[in-house]
C-alpha cells in the first residue's frame, strides 16, 4: 500500500519539491533526480517501484522493460527514513517548468502522463506502461503513443514545460491538443491521435501531422513547452549563431 507523504514544492519556472517522511516511510524517484536529503533517509536502487504489482523477481524483469519502454532508467531509487523523527528528501526537475502534485485516491487511483513525466512518488506507486487502445496512435503518434500509468492510493509528482494549464472536460466535450504539449490524463478520457486533414495544414500549420485527441469526462494537463520544442529552438539558435560566425 502506498504512503500518503507531506510536501513542499518550491520555486516558480526552475521547481523542486521537499518530500517529509515520516520514520519508516519511503519514496521513489528518478535515478539523478536528488536535490539534497537529510541524515538519517537511506538510498537504495532497484529493478522494481517497490509496488504490490511489480514485486518479485518477475515483476523487477517486467518493472525494467516497462521503464525502457518509457523512456525512464532502468533502475528506481528509493530513499527511506530510517531515523526516530522527520526527515526531508528534495527532487528537482529536469528543465524549467512545473512539477505537478497528483494525489492519485481523489482522482480514481490512475494517471496517463507522457513517457518521461514521472519524477517521484511515495513509495507503493506502481509504474506501468499504458499503451493506447488505438492502433494508430501507436503507429503515427510519435510522442504520445507510450504512455506512463501510474497507479497507487499514495501521491506522485508529475513535471512538465512552461506554463500548466489543467482542464477538466464534461461528458463528451473533445479537445485537440499538439501531441508534445499532453502532459496527462485520467484513463475516463477517451484518447486518439488523428491526422491534420489539408495538405496545407500539415506543410505551413506549424503543428505537425498530428494531434492528440482527448473526449471528457476526465481531467487532463497541458503544458505550453514541450522539452522537445525548448531542445529545438536552442539547437535552432546555436545553429544561427555558428552560421553568422562563419561568414
Amino acid at each position: 500500500m502506498a504512503d500518503q507523504v507531506d510536501y513542499e514544492i518550491y520555486g516558480d519556472d526552475l521547481q523542486f519539491v521537499e518530500i517529509i517522511l515520516d520514520p519508516g516511510e519511503a519514496a521513489i524517484a528518478e535515478a539523478g533526480s536528488m536535490m539534497y536529503m537529510d541524515d538519517g533517509i537511506q538510498m537504495s536502487t532497484s529493478l522494481s517501484d517497490g509496488s504490490e504489482k511489480n514485486s518479485g523477481i518477475l515483476g523487477a524483469m517486467i518493472g525494467l522493460g516497462k521503464r525502457a519502454l518509457t523512456g525512464e532508467s532502468l533502475f528506481v531509487t528509493f530513499f527511506t527514513n530510517k531515523g526516530k523523527k522527520k526527515a526531508r528528501v528534495a527532487f528537482s526537475s529536469p528543465f524549467p517548468g512545473k512539477i505537478i502534485p497528483i494525489e492519485l485516491p481523489k482522482i480514481g487511483g490512475t494517471l496517463m502522463c507522457q513517457k518521461g513525466a514521472f519524477l517521484a512518488a511515495a513509495k507503493g506507486v506502481a509504474i506501468n506502461v499504458g499503451l493506447t487502445k488505438k492502433i494508430g496512435s501507436g503507429l503515427f503518434g510519435g510522442e504520445g503513443f507510450i504512455l506512463q500509468k501510474l497507479e497507487g492510493k499514495g501521491n506522485a509528482f508529475i513535471h512538465a514545460g512552461g506554463t500548466i494549464v489543467e482542464q477538466n472536460l464534461p461528458a463528451g466535450q473533445t479537445i485537440y491538443v499538439d501531441t508534445g504539449s499532453l502532459v496527462a490524463f485520467q484513463p475516463s478520457v477517451d484518447f486518439d491521435i488523428q491526422m491534420v486533414k489539408g495538405v496545407q495544414s500539415i506543410f505551413f500549420g506549424g503543428e505537425g501531422f498530428f494531434l492528440s485527441k482527448l473526449t471528457g469526462p476526465g481531467k487532463i494537463w497541458i503544458q505550453s513547452m514541450p522539452f522537445t520544442r525548448l531542445m529545438s529552438t536552442i539547437n535552432s539558435n546555436i545553429e544561427e549563431k555558428q552560421e553568422k560566425n562563419k561568414k
